[in-house]
């Protein structure tokens, strides 16, 4: 009987590689998560300067237009699914337990297999690149009928989203039942730290969202090898309607990418300001406001296929109400800085520039709300512009703070803070040389998705191009120094696991007890 146990107890702490593929430890699947988003995010980012190689001067250079058009739609999917999505999925999964004071992950085998379908659903979607028609290049909304015009890579495309899909929901699951029944003992819902608040919330749009995607991608399917037509116009179906599915998934999905970079900026304002929050309470009423009126705004993406008038009034008015939770969120941040003994730490100068740019992103979306103006802006530069100024600066930016807040928690070893605030700069500097002028060649007319362009936008589009490459290298030095902190360094002090004055979990309370192993610093 002896030797049974002793081997079970063998099996259930496998070393080497089978600690990795067999672990259900929150942080070691939260560091599976986070190295699986770095890795996409390079694949992700190879795309775009495949992209803007193409752009930097009018006229065909290296590819050809369906393959450039496959970049587009690659790239989308790559940064939105595998970099984006993951990497918040890996700071939940290394936080929410401590910061609610849980052991684990409420299921913890599932967490596991919610990981591991994501490398084979993304091997499935990166091999269309060698099938014979090419790889997707319907655009990363998958618009009948020119996403049905793919050959062989169509179904490897449908079933690699399907298993994204599927990862998302067990990981919301996951996120859900361990936030309601595994906090500790007077760890209120009002007393949770706002990053715990915002994945919540985010799980939830999940699982509500992520089935309507599933839904109208099946129908797709269908459409295309069962003769089916919900969406081709020969058969009574309606393109249109593909659109209303794919939006009433595809809006509550921007806030799924943003809402934890809201938690996340939220815990590192009041830490270098020195200061509590400002407005707990309406953050999490603002942070919930925006996800309920992230349900009713889906055809602002719609204005130019033809709605009747009251719809269009009704979604503009609508996506402009959005401003207001979000305006009261900005509000709280700010005023947590106003009069706080700031430092300006590498996380903390990510969580600012987050917070003036993602702003920027704000501002281009009130434009692209109002519908006669949306008529001049749909489907050129200035969209593209606006949502990137959402997702990099906003989404990226929030995960690089998160890292460099959390890597001294994670690895016990500070990160080069010199090396760090280089990092900050460089990247500041070239995402605004990347995307601002797309703002300007957008305006003055130039349509996104194309591999050519007019000689009047030659100037600006060489000026994107240089700062999309710039942007590029500087993540090299982000590889770099995310590794020589894994690898040794200086060792963290007790400031760091403390937080400034005590501040690091988002007040108004700290949990009562974490689950950090490494042992106390003795000073």
């Amino acid at each position: 009987m002896s030797s049974v146990v002793k081997d079970t107890h063998h099996d259930d702490h496998p070393s080497g590689i089978m600690r990795w593929i067999r672990t259900t430890n929150h942080k070691d699947i939260g560091t599976l998560y986070l190295w699986f988003a770095m890795i996409m995010f390079f694949i992700g980012g190879f795309m775009a300067l495949i992209i803007r190689s193409e752009l930097f001067q009018p006229g065909l250079q290296f590819v050809d237009p369906q393959f450039f058009n496959s970049m587009t739609t690659m790239h989308a999917l790559v940064m939105l699914f595998g970099v984006v999505m993951p990497a918040f999925t890996g700071l939940a999964n290394w936080l929410i337990p401590m910061m609610v004071g849980g052991p684990d992950m409420a299921l913890p085998r599932m967490n596991n297999w919610s990981f591991w379908i994501l490398p084979f659903a993304f091997s499935m979607l990166l091999s269309t690149l060698w099938m014979d028609g090419g790889a997707p290049a319907g655009g990363w909304t998958l618009y009948p009928p020119l996403s049905l015009q793919t050959g062989d890579a169509f179904p490897f495309l449908i079933f690699s989203i399907h298993f994204m899909g599927l990862s998302s929901i067990m990981g919301a699951i996951n996120v859900i039942a361990t936030i309601l029944n595994m906090r500790a003992p007077g760890m209120t819902l009002m007393k949770m730290p706002l990053f715990v608040w915002t994945w919540l919330i985010t799980a939830f749009l999940l699982i509500a969202v992520m089935p309507v995607l599933a839904g109208g991608v099946t129908m797709l399917l269908t459409d295309k090898f069962f003769g089916t037509s919900f969406f081709n116009a020969a058969g009574g179906g309606d393109p249109v309607m593909f659109q209303h599915i794919f939006w009433f998934f595809g809006h509550p999905e921007v806030y799924i990418l943003i809402l934890p970079s809201f938690g996340v900026v939220s815990s590192i304002i009041p830490t270098f300001a020195r200061k509590p929050l400002f407005g707990y309470s309406s953050m999490v009423y603002a942070t919930a406001s925006i996800a309920f009126l992230s349900f009713i705004v889906w055809a602002h993406h719609m204005f130019t296929v033809g709605i009747p008038l009251a719809g269009e009034l009704f979604f503009m008015f609508a996506t402009m109400l959005i401003a207001v939770p979000t305006g009261v969120k900005v509000f709280n941040w700010v005023t947590t800085m106003w009069k706080g003994a700031m430092t300006f730490e590498t996380p903390m100068l990510f969580a600012i520039a987050f917070i003036v740019m993602f702003t920027i992103g704000g501002f281009s979306g009130l434009m692209l709300a109002i519908t006669p103006a949306d008529f001049q802006y749909h489907d050129t530069y200035f969209v593209v512009a606006h949502f990137h100024y959402v997702l990099v600066p906003g989404s990226i930016f929030a995960i690089m703070a998160a890292c460099y807040y959390w890597l001294p928690k994670w690895t016990g070893n500070m990160y080069p803070e010199t090396l760090g605030k280089i990092h900050f700069w460089l990247s500041t500097f070239f995402v605004n040389l990347t995307f601002f002028p797309m703002h300007f060649v957008g305006l003055a007319g130039m349509p996104r998705r194309i591999p050519d362009y007019s000689l009047q936008f030659a100037d600006y589009n060489m000026i994107a191009s240089i700062g999309a490459f710039g942007f590029g290298i500087a993540q090299i030095l982000f590889l770099y120094i995310v590794i020589k902190t894994i690898k040794g360094g200086k060792k963290a002090t007790d400031q760091v696991w403390d937080g400034a004055d005590g501040l690091e979990w988002t007040l108004p309370s700290p949990p009562p007890y974490h689950s950090f192993n490494t042992p106390p610093v003795v000073k």
